[in-house]
Protein backbone atom coordinates (compact mmCIF):
# COMPACT_ATOMS: atom_id res chain seq x y z
CA UNK A 1 0.00 0.00 0.00
CA UNK A 2 1.82 3.50 -1.47
CA UNK A 3 -1.70 5.82 -1.20
CA UNK A 4 -3.99 6.59 1.23
CA UNK A 5 -6.55 4.64 0.09
CA UNK A 6 -8.74 1.54 0.79
CA UNK A 7 -9.60 -0.33 -1.90
CA UNK A 8 -8.27 1.39 -5.33
CA UNK A 9 -11.88 0.52 -6.86
CA UNK A 10 -13.18 2.80 -4.37
CA UNK A 11 -11.26 5.92 -4.27
CA UNK A 12 -13.52 8.22 -6.50
CA UNK A 13 -16.28 7.29 -4.14
CA UNK A 14 -14.39 7.83 -1.16
CA UNK A 15 -12.53 11.00 -1.98
CA UNK A 16 -16.13 12.71 -3.09
CA UNK A 17 -17.60 11.86 -0.04
CA UNK A 18 -14.93 14.10 1.64
CA UNK A 19 -15.05 16.38 -0.85
CA UNK A 20 -18.95 16.76 0.29
CA UNK A 21 -17.98 17.00 3.68
CA UNK A 22 -15.25 19.50 3.05
CA UNK A 23 -17.54 22.15 0.28
CA UNK A 24 -21.47 21.33 1.68
CA UNK A 25 -22.12 25.11 0.74
CA UNK A 26 -20.81 24.31 -3.04
CA UNK A 27 -21.47 21.04 -4.03
CA UNK A 28 -23.96 18.05 -3.66
CA UNK A 29 -22.61 14.50 -4.31
CA UNK A 30 -24.99 12.36 -6.02
CA UNK A 31 -24.28 8.64 -5.51
CA UNK A 32 -26.04 6.68 -7.99
CA UNK A 33 -25.12 7.72 -10.76
CA UNK A 34 -22.05 9.20 -9.61
CA UNK A 35 -21.95 12.68 -10.32
CA UNK A 36 -21.32 16.24 -8.21
CA UNK A 37 -23.94 19.38 -8.93
CA UNK A 38 -24.20 22.62 -7.51
CA UNK A 39 -25.72 23.01 -4.16
CA UNK A 40 -27.47 26.21 -4.52
CA UNK A 41 -28.03 28.49 -7.91
CA UNK A 42 -27.77 27.37 -11.47
CA UNK A 43 -31.01 27.26 -12.44
CA UNK A 44 -33.00 29.78 -14.66
CA UNK A 45 -29.42 29.98 -17.23
CA UNK A 46 -27.54 27.82 -19.36
CA UNK A 47 -25.77 25.00 -17.71
CA UNK A 48 -22.25 23.87 -17.73
CA UNK A 49 -21.46 20.21 -17.53
CA UNK A 50 -17.80 18.95 -17.77
CA UNK A 51 -16.16 15.34 -16.52
CA UNK A 52 -13.56 12.62 -17.33
CA UNK A 53 -11.49 10.21 -15.67
CA UNK A 54 -10.68 10.71 -11.77
CA UNK A 55 -7.18 11.47 -11.18
CA UNK A 56 -7.04 14.87 -12.63
CA UNK A 57 -8.16 17.09 -8.95
CA UNK A 58 -9.75 19.43 -8.75
CA UNK A 59 -10.61 19.48 -12.08
CA UNK A 60 -13.53 18.95 -12.47
CA UNK A 61 -15.09 17.93 -9.22
CA UNK A 62 -14.21 20.95 -7.52
CA UNK A 63 -14.66 23.17 -10.47
CA UNK A 64 -18.78 23.27 -9.61
CA UNK A 65 -19.92 26.27 -7.98
CA UNK A 66 -21.21 29.95 -9.14
CA UNK A 67 -19.26 31.21 -12.06
CA UNK A 68 -18.20 27.98 -13.28
CA UNK A 69 -19.98 24.40 -13.91
CA UNK A 70 -22.89 23.07 -12.44
CA UNK A 71 -22.00 19.62 -12.88
CA UNK A 72 -19.16 17.42 -12.95
CA UNK A 73 -19.20 13.87 -13.70
CA UNK A 74 -16.00 11.95 -12.97
CA UNK A 75 -15.28 8.21 -13.79
CA UNK A 76 -12.81 6.19 -12.31
CA UNK A 77 -8.93 6.70 -12.48
CA UNK A 78 -7.95 7.91 -15.94
CA UNK A 79 -11.42 6.43 -17.63
CA UNK A 80 -13.88 8.06 -18.92
CA UNK A 81 -17.29 8.39 -16.87
CA UNK A 82 -20.02 6.19 -18.80
CA UNK A 83 -23.04 8.15 -20.96
CA UNK A 84 -25.83 7.16 -18.08
CA UNK A 85 -24.19 9.24 -15.76
CA UNK A 86 -23.00 12.09 -17.92
CA UNK A 87 -27.03 11.75 -18.99
CA UNK A 88 -28.63 11.45 -15.51
CA UNK A 89 -26.23 14.87 -14.56
CA UNK A 90 -27.62 16.43 -17.59
CA UNK A 91 -31.24 15.73 -16.47
CA UNK A 92 -30.15 16.86 -13.10
CA UNK A 93 -29.53 20.52 -13.79
CA UNK A 94 -30.90 21.01 -16.98
CA UNK A 95 -33.74 23.88 -16.49
CA UNK A 96 -35.35 24.46 -19.54
CA UNK A 97 -32.34 26.89 -21.01
CA UNK A 98 -30.03 24.40 -22.28
CA UNK A 99 -26.47 22.20 -21.46
CA UNK A 100 -22.75 22.44 -22.49
CA UNK A 101 -20.82 19.80 -22.40
CA UNK A 102 -17.29 20.83 -21.95
CA UNK A 103 -15.37 17.64 -23.25
CA UNK A 104 -11.92 17.30 -23.09
CA UNK A 105 -10.17 15.32 -26.55
CA UNK A 106 -9.93 11.91 -25.30
CA UNK A 107 -12.22 8.81 -27.38
CA UNK A 108 -13.44 7.44 -24.16
CA UNK A 109 -14.98 11.11 -23.14
CA UNK A 110 -15.93 12.25 -26.80
CA UNK A 111 -17.85 9.09 -27.47
CA UNK A 112 -19.82 8.71 -23.77
CA UNK A 113 -20.20 12.69 -23.85
CA UNK A 114 -21.74 12.17 -27.24
CA UNK A 115 -24.20 9.71 -26.28
CA UNK A 116 -25.16 11.22 -23.35
CA UNK A 117 -25.84 14.40 -25.52
CA UNK A 118 -27.65 12.37 -28.17
CA UNK A 119 -29.83 10.88 -25.60
CA UNK A 120 -30.24 13.93 -23.67
CA UNK A 121 -31.27 15.93 -26.96
CA UNK A 122 -34.52 14.09 -27.30
CA UNK A 123 -35.79 16.17 -24.63
CA UNK A 124 -33.67 19.14 -24.58
CA UNK A 125 -30.97 21.44 -26.34
CA UNK A 126 -27.84 20.27 -25.77
CA UNK A 127 -24.26 21.79 -27.27
CA UNK A 128 -20.98 20.41 -26.77
CA UNK A 129 -17.49 21.98 -27.02
CA UNK A 130 -14.32 20.14 -27.76
CA UNK A 131 -11.13 21.42 -25.56
CA UNK A 132 -8.05 19.71 -27.98
CA UNK A 133 -4.83 22.43 -26.80
CA UNK A 134 -2.24 20.23 -26.65
CA UNK A 135 0.37 20.98 -28.77
CA UNK A 136 2.38 17.56 -28.12
CA UNK A 137 0.13 15.52 -29.91
CA UNK A 138 -0.75 18.06 -32.84
CA UNK A 139 -0.32 15.90 -35.83
CA UNK A 140 -1.41 16.61 -39.35
CA UNK A 141 -3.31 12.62 -40.01
CA UNK A 142 -6.59 13.49 -41.13
CA UNK A 143 -8.98 11.40 -39.40
CA UNK A 144 -6.77 10.85 -36.39
CA UNK A 145 -7.76 11.41 -32.31
CA UNK A 146 -6.51 15.02 -32.76
CA UNK A 147 -4.48 17.19 -30.18
CA UNK A 148 -5.28 16.07 -26.37
CA UNK A 149 -7.76 17.97 -24.00
CA UNK A 150 -5.41 19.45 -20.99
CA UNK A 151 -5.45 22.24 -18.90
CA UNK A 152 -7.00 24.97 -21.17
CA UNK A 153 -10.48 23.20 -20.19
CA UNK A 154 -10.05 25.74 -17.13
CA UNK A 155 -10.10 28.59 -19.27
CA UNK A 156 -12.66 27.70 -20.95
CA UNK A 157 -14.83 26.33 -18.26
CA UNK A 158 -14.09 29.59 -16.41
CA UNK A 159 -15.52 31.82 -19.51
CA UNK A 160 -17.76 30.07 -20.74
CA UNK A 161 -19.39 29.97 -16.61
CA UNK A 162 -19.07 33.92 -16.64
CA UNK A 163 -21.20 34.02 -19.68
CA UNK A 164 -23.84 31.97 -18.72
CA UNK A 165 -23.91 33.27 -15.04
CA UNK A 166 -24.66 36.37 -17.30
CA UNK A 167 -27.15 34.74 -19.16
CA UNK A 168 -26.10 34.37 -22.36
CA UNK A 169 -27.76 31.33 -24.86
CA UNK A 170 -26.95 28.34 -25.23
CA UNK A 171 -25.59 29.09 -28.64
CA UNK A 172 -23.42 32.36 -28.06
CA UNK A 173 -21.78 30.09 -25.14
CA UNK A 174 -21.15 27.44 -26.96
CA UNK A 175 -19.59 29.81 -29.99
CA UNK A 176 -17.98 31.52 -27.46
CA UNK A 177 -16.20 28.16 -26.16
CA UNK A 178 -14.88 27.48 -29.61
CA UNK A 179 -13.56 30.53 -29.44
CA UNK A 180 -11.20 30.30 -26.05
CA UNK A 181 -10.57 26.88 -27.48
CA UNK A 182 -9.18 28.39 -30.58
CA UNK A 183 -7.06 30.86 -28.88
CA UNK A 184 -5.48 28.73 -26.61
CA UNK A 185 -2.55 25.74 -26.10
CA UNK A 186 -0.74 23.69 -23.89
CA UNK A 187 2.71 22.32 -23.42
CA UNK A 188 3.68 20.05 -20.24
CA UNK A 189 6.98 18.25 -19.22
CA UNK A 190 7.85 16.07 -16.17
CA UNK A 191 10.79 14.98 -14.41
CA UNK A 192 8.90 12.15 -12.28
CA UNK A 193 5.52 10.37 -13.87
CA UNK A 194 3.07 9.59 -11.65
CA UNK A 195 2.15 5.98 -10.10
CA UNK A 196 -2.11 5.02 -9.75
CA UNK A 197 -3.69 3.73 -6.77
CA UNK A 198 -2.70 0.21 -6.37
CA UNK A 199 0.25 0.26 -8.27
CA UNK A 200 4.02 0.59 -6.91
CA UNK A 201 5.89 1.67 -9.97
CA UNK A 202 5.32 4.72 -12.11
CA UNK A 203 3.87 4.54 -15.55
CA UNK A 204 7.55 5.67 -17.10
CA UNK A 205 10.65 5.78 -15.48
CA UNK A 206 13.78 8.31 -15.85
CA UNK A 207 16.88 8.91 -14.77
CA UNK A 208 18.34 11.49 -12.54
CA UNK A 209 18.88 14.68 -14.66
CA UNK A 210 16.36 13.82 -17.43
CA UNK A 211 12.88 15.65 -18.45
CA UNK A 212 9.87 14.19 -20.36
CA UNK A 213 8.68 17.00 -22.87
CA UNK A 214 5.14 16.94 -23.90
CA UNK A 215 4.00 14.37 -21.20
CA UNK A 216 -0.09 13.52 -20.93
CA UNK A 217 -2.08 13.70 -17.91
CA UNK A 218 -2.42 9.99 -17.70
CA UNK A 219 0.77 9.40 -17.33
CA UNK A 220 1.31 8.89 -20.97
CA UNK A 221 5.24 9.88 -22.46
CA UNK A 222 5.83 12.72 -24.24
CA UNK A 223 7.49 13.90 -27.51
CA UNK A 224 11.05 13.49 -26.43
CA UNK A 225 13.51 12.36 -23.08
CA UNK A 226 15.53 16.03 -23.04
CA UNK A 227 18.23 16.76 -20.31
CA UNK A 228 16.65 18.64 -17.20
CA UNK A 229 17.23 22.38 -17.75
CA UNK A 230 17.04 25.54 -15.49
CA UNK A 231 13.47 27.11 -14.89
CA UNK A 232 14.66 30.04 -17.66
CA UNK A 233 15.39 27.77 -20.22
CA UNK A 234 12.06 25.49 -19.27
CA UNK A 235 9.67 28.07 -19.52
CA UNK A 236 10.75 29.16 -22.89
CA UNK A 237 10.96 26.01 -24.38
CA UNK A 238 7.31 25.55 -23.36
CA UNK A 239 6.52 28.78 -24.33
CA UNK A 240 7.28 29.70 -27.45
CA UNK A 241 5.73 26.69 -29.51
CA UNK A 242 2.55 27.87 -27.90
CA UNK A 243 2.52 31.49 -28.53
CA UNK A 244 3.74 30.84 -32.75
CA UNK A 245 0.21 28.37 -32.69
CA UNK A 246 -2.17 30.71 -31.19
CA UNK A 247 -0.94 33.61 -32.98
CA UNK A 248 0.36 36.05 -30.66
CA UNK A 249 3.79 38.01 -30.96
CA UNK A 250 5.13 41.59 -30.67
CA UNK A 251 1.95 43.57 -28.97
CA UNK A 252 -0.36 41.07 -28.00
CA UNK A 253 -1.23 39.97 -24.72
CA UNK A 254 -1.87 36.66 -23.07
CA UNK A 255 -3.77 34.59 -20.43
CA UNK A 256 -1.55 32.31 -18.88
CA UNK A 257 -2.63 29.27 -16.45
CA UNK A 258 1.14 28.07 -14.55
CA UNK A 259 0.10 24.49 -13.93
CA UNK A 260 1.17 21.60 -11.20
CA UNK A 261 0.55 18.28 -12.52
CA UNK A 262 0.24 17.13 -9.18
CA UNK A 263 3.30 16.91 -7.01
CA UNK A 264 5.09 20.09 -8.04
CA UNK A 265 6.01 22.75 -5.20
CA UNK A 266 4.40 25.97 -4.53
CA UNK A 267 8.41 27.53 -5.32
CA UNK A 268 8.54 25.72 -8.48
CA UNK A 269 5.63 27.10 -10.09
CA UNK A 270 6.44 30.85 -8.02
CA UNK A 271 9.28 30.78 -10.20
CA UNK A 272 8.21 29.08 -13.31
CA UNK A 273 5.62 32.28 -13.35
CA UNK A 274 8.37 34.68 -12.39
CA UNK A 275 10.43 33.56 -15.98
CA UNK A 276 7.16 33.39 -17.63
CA UNK A 277 6.78 36.87 -16.63
CA UNK A 278 10.34 38.05 -18.34
CA UNK A 279 10.20 36.08 -21.35
CA UNK A 280 7.03 37.48 -22.33
CA UNK A 281 8.08 41.04 -21.51
CA UNK A 282 11.37 40.54 -23.50
CA UNK A 283 9.29 39.42 -26.27
CA UNK A 284 7.05 42.05 -25.57
CA UNK A 285 3.94 40.32 -25.27
CA UNK A 286 1.61 41.44 -22.44
CA UNK A 287 0.84 38.77 -19.10
CA UNK A 288 -2.25 40.37 -18.75
CA UNK A 289 -3.63 37.44 -16.56
CA UNK A 290 -1.68 34.65 -14.73
CA UNK A 291 -2.80 31.94 -12.10
CA UNK A 292 -0.56 29.28 -10.99
CA UNK A 293 -1.63 26.38 -8.79
CA UNK A 294 -2.20 22.45 -9.42
CA UNK A 295 -5.36 22.68 -11.42
CA UNK A 296 -4.88 19.73 -14.13
CA UNK A 297 -3.05 17.31 -12.25
CA UNK A 298 -1.85 13.66 -13.68
CA UNK A 299 -2.33 12.38 -9.82
CA UNK A 300 1.36 12.68 -7.89
CA UNK A 301 3.15 13.85 -11.65
CA UNK A 302 5.91 16.20 -10.92
CA UNK A 303 5.87 18.45 -13.48
CA UNK A 304 4.12 21.19 -14.65
CA UNK A 305 2.46 22.59 -17.55
CA UNK A 306 1.67 26.03 -19.32
CA UNK A 307 -1.45 27.39 -20.61
CA UNK A 308 -1.66 30.38 -23.18
CA UNK A 309 -4.59 32.09 -24.24
CA UNK A 310 -4.74 34.85 -26.69
CA UNK A 311 -6.27 37.83 -25.27
CA UNK A 312 -9.39 39.60 -25.82
CA UNK A 313 -11.17 42.29 -24.26
CA UNK A 314 -14.34 39.78 -24.13
CA UNK A 315 -11.98 37.14 -22.80
CA UNK A 316 -10.36 39.50 -19.65
CA UNK A 317 -13.89 40.77 -18.65
CA UNK A 318 -15.44 37.12 -18.66
CA UNK A 319 -12.55 36.19 -17.03
CA UNK A 320 -12.53 38.60 -13.90
CA UNK A 321 -16.05 38.30 -13.15
CA UNK A 322 -17.28 36.33 -9.77
CA UNK A 323 -16.32 32.61 -9.68
CA UNK A 324 -16.81 30.81 -6.18
CA UNK A 325 -15.58 26.98 -6.39
CA UNK A 326 -13.96 24.50 -4.20
CA UNK A 327 -10.71 25.10 -5.87
CA UNK A 328 -11.18 28.82 -7.61
CA UNK A 329 -12.23 31.74 -5.83
CA UNK A 330 -12.46 35.60 -7.04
Amino acid sequence: MSHVVNEPENAVRDALEGLQILHPAIIDYRRDPLFVTRSTGGRGKVVLISGGGAGHEPLHTEFVGTGMLDAAVPGAVFASPTAFQIRAAIEAVESGHGALLIVKNYTGDRLNFSIAAELAGKDREVEIVLVDDDLATASTDEGGPGRRGTAAVLAVEKICGAAAERGQTLAEIADLGRRVVAAAATLSVAFRSCTPPGQSRPSFELEPGQMEFGVGIHGERGRETRPAVPAAELVEMLSAPILEAIGVSDGGGVIAIVNGLGSAHGIELAIATAELSTYLAAANISLDRVIAGSFVTALDMHGLSITLVRSTDEFLDLWDAPVHTAALSW
